[in-house]
C-alpha cells in the first residue's frame, strides 16, 4: 500500500459515494466494458527515460470491470482524452508540459511505439488537421476524401462529417467507416486486388474481407495491395500503406484481411491501425492533429528530441486573441493551468470594444449583458458591467463574470467554456451594436476572506435576532408584571376590607 496515496473526499465537483465520503467514477466504452471504482490521488512517475518529475495526480482506483477489460485482463487504462481527470490534462494544469501529446504505434512486424507528453517541433513534411474541440467531445480530424489507388470514392464529402465526423481514437484497434462509405471503399480495394484469391477470415462468426497470395513480407505489400490516400480538409494529404488498413491471417500464413469495417452509425472512427509507423501530434493548444509517417522503433533518433519543453507555469491575459494566449482545454476539462488546489476562480474579466453604425444611438447595455450571458452560456445575474468609456461611436467595455450567489467561485468547467468562447469569437450579437471585438481578458482567483468577513452578515443577524427575542421577552414579562400587580389591588364590590387601625396623632 502506497504511504502516499490519498482517498479524493467527496466534493461539489464529483460523484458521491452513498455514505458522501468518497468520490467515485464509473466509465463505459464502445465495446460496452465498464469500469468503476474510486478516485484517489497519488505521485505517478514516467519512467526513467522520461525529464517529467513525479507528479501527484487523481486517477482511479478499480474496484470492479466487465467486459473485454477483465477477459483481456489489462493492467489499466490511460486516459488521454478530452477531461479534467485526463493525465494530460492535469500536467497542463499544473504547467509542467505544453497542452500537446504525441503517440506512435509499432507497425504490423513492429511492436512497441512511443508517446511524448508535451509540445514538440514538428518534422517539415508533418501534414495537420484542423481538429475542432466544440465539434465532438472526441479528438476528430476534417476528412473530406478517401482515395484508392489515386481514385477518389464516389461518396459526398459529408459523409465524413456524420455523428460526432471523423473520430481519431488510439483505444480502437480497427477503423469503421459509414455504411455508403465503407461499400465504395470495400468494392474499390476488391477491384484493385483482383489478382488475389478472396479467402474465408479467421473467425467463422465474422464475415471478414481477406486475402491470400500476397506474402509474407510486410514491406512487400506495397506490390499488391493499394495505396490508400485521406485528404484532409486544408488540402493536406495522408498517405497510407496497405500495413494501415489490414491485419494478417491468424491461420493462413501469407494472407491478410480488411481492417476497416463498416459503422452502425454515421460517426467515422479511426482507430489504431490507420496510424501504424505514424507520429500523430495531438496539438491541442491549437486545434490540429499532425501525422508523420515513421518507423516508430527509431522515433527518438529520427525526431533528434533532447528533451520536451515545457511551457511558462503562469496565467496571463493577452492583448491579441491568437498570441500568446495559454495552452486550451477540452470542454469538458479544467481552465488553463489552473488547479483547483492552487486558487479558485472568483471572476472573469473581459474587455471589448465596439464600434456602432450609428453614431447618435448609445448601447443598451442591459440589453447587451443579456445577450452576452446568452453567448457565453451563464446566468443573467452573472454578468457585470464594471466601466465603460467612449469616444464618438467607439466603446471600449469591461464586463465581469461573477459567480452564481449560491456558489463561492466559478466552476472549472465553466470558466474553460466561457474563455474558449471568448477566445474563438462565438459571440454573435445584433447588428445595432455594430462590430466587435475582444481586446484582452483576465482571470482573478477568489479573495480569501476571514472569518469575520464570511459569517458577517450570520453575526449580524444572529445579534439582531437575539435583540428581538430579549425584547420581545421582556415586553412581554413587563405586561404579566403589571397584571400580576393589577390583580392583587383590585377589590371587588362587596368584598371585606380587614379594618385598619387608626394611628394616634403625635402631639
Amino acid at each position: 500500500m502506497s504511504n502516499t496515496y490519498q482517498a479524493l473526499k467527496c466534493n461539489p465537483d464529483c460523484n458521491c459515494d452513498n455514505d458522501r465520503k468518497e468520490c467515485i467514477y464509473e466509465r463505459r466504452y464502445a465495446e460496452m466494458s465498464t469500469s468503476s471504482g474510486v478516485l484517489g490521488v497519488d505521485v505517478i512517475s514516467f519512467g526513467n527515460e522520461s525529464e517529467l518529475v513525479p507528479q501527484r495526480a487523481v486517477f482511479g482506483c478499480e474496484n470492479l470491470e466487465t467486459g473485454d477489460l477483465y477477459t483481456q485482463r489489462a493492467d489499466g487504462i490511460m486516459g488521454l482524452g478530452r477531461g479534467r481527470l485526463s493525465v494530460v490534462d492535469q500536467l497542463v494544469e499544473k504547467g509542467v508540459i505544453s497542452d500537446s501529446f504525441s503517440l506512435c504505434y509499432g507497425g504490423m512486424d513492429v511492436g512497441g511505439g512511443a508517446m511524448v507528453l508535451g509540445g514538440i517541433t514538428p518534422p517539415p513534411d508533418m501534414v495537420f488537421s484542423h481538429s475542432d474541440p466544440f465539434r465532438s467531445p472526441y479528438y476528430n480530424i476534417e476528412l473530406k476524401e478517401l482515395r484508392v489507388a489515386g481514385k477518389p470514392l464516389k461518396v459526398s464529402p459529408r459523409i465524413f462529417d456524420g455523428g460526432h465526423g471523423t473520430v481519431l481514437d488510439s483505444g480502437t484497434t480497427y477503423a469503421y467507416l459509414p455504411g455508403h462509405a465503407f461499400a465504395a471503399f470495400k468494392d474499390a480495394l476488391i477491384k484493385e486486388t483482383h489478382v488475389l484469391k478472396r479467402i474465408r477470415g479467421p473467425d467463422p462468426n465474422y464475415d471478414d474481407i481477406c486475402f491470400s497470395g500476397a506474402g509474407r513480407d510486410v514491406s512487400e505489400l506495397s506490390k499488391t495491395f493499394p495505396q490508400v490516400d485521406m485528404v484532409f480538409g486544408n488540402g493536406q494529404k495522408l498517405t497510407l500503406s496497405p500495413e494501415n488498413y489490414l491485419f494478417r491471417h491468424m491461420k493462413v500464413s501469407g494472407a491478410y484481411c480488411l481492417g476497416i469495417f463498416q459503422n452502425s452509425d454515421s460517426t467515422t472512427l479511426l482507430g489504431g491501425i490507420v496510424v501504424r509507423n505514424t507520429l500523430v501530434t495531438y496539438d491541442r493548444g491549437n486545434d490540429k492533429v499532425g501525422f508523420w509517417k515513421t518507423n516508430c522503433s527509431e522515433l527518438w533518433r529520427r525526431l533528434q528530441l533532447p528533451s520536451v519543453p515545457a511551457p511558462p507555469p503562469s496565467i496571463s491575459s493577452s492583448n491579441d486573441s491568437s498570441i500568446g494566449m495559454p495552452p486550451r482545454l477540452a470542454p469538458d476539462g479544467l481552465p488553463l493551468n489552473v488547479l483547483p488546489g492552487a486558487f479558485q476562480i472568483g471572476v472573469i474579466t473581459f474587455d471589448m470594444s465596439f464600434s456602432l453604425n450609428n453614431s447618435h444611438m448609445k448601447p443598451n447595455f442591459t440589453e447587451l449583458s443579456e445577450f452576452i450571458a446568452h453567448e457565453l452560456q451563464v446566468d443573467d445575474i452573472e454578468v457585470h458591467l464594471l466601466n465603460f468609456s467612449s469616444k464618438g461611436h467607439d466603446y471600449l467595455v469591461r464586463w465581469g463574470i461573477f459567480p452564481d450567489e449560491s456558489d463561492n467561485y466559478i466552476s472549472n468547467t465553466t470558466a474553460l467554456n466561457i474563455i474558449l468562447r471568448l477566445r474563438e469569437h462565438h459571440m454573435q450579437f445584433p447588428e445595432r451594436f455594430g462590430s466587435h471585438q475582444l481586446v484582452k481578458w483576465n482571470i482573478e482567483p477568489q479573495i480569501k476572506q476571514t472569518w469575520w468577513q464570511r459569517n458577517l452578515v450570520a453575526v449580524v443577524v444572529g445579534i439582531v435576532v437575539t435583540l428581538l427575542l430579549g425584547l420581545s421577552i421582556l415586553g412581554l414579562w413587563s405586561v404579566w408584571k403589571r397584571r400580576q400587580e393589577a390583580s392583587k389591588t383590585y377589590q371587588p364590590v362587596g368584598a371585606v376590607v380587614p379594618e385598619q387601625e387608626l394611628q394616634p396623632l403625635q402631639s
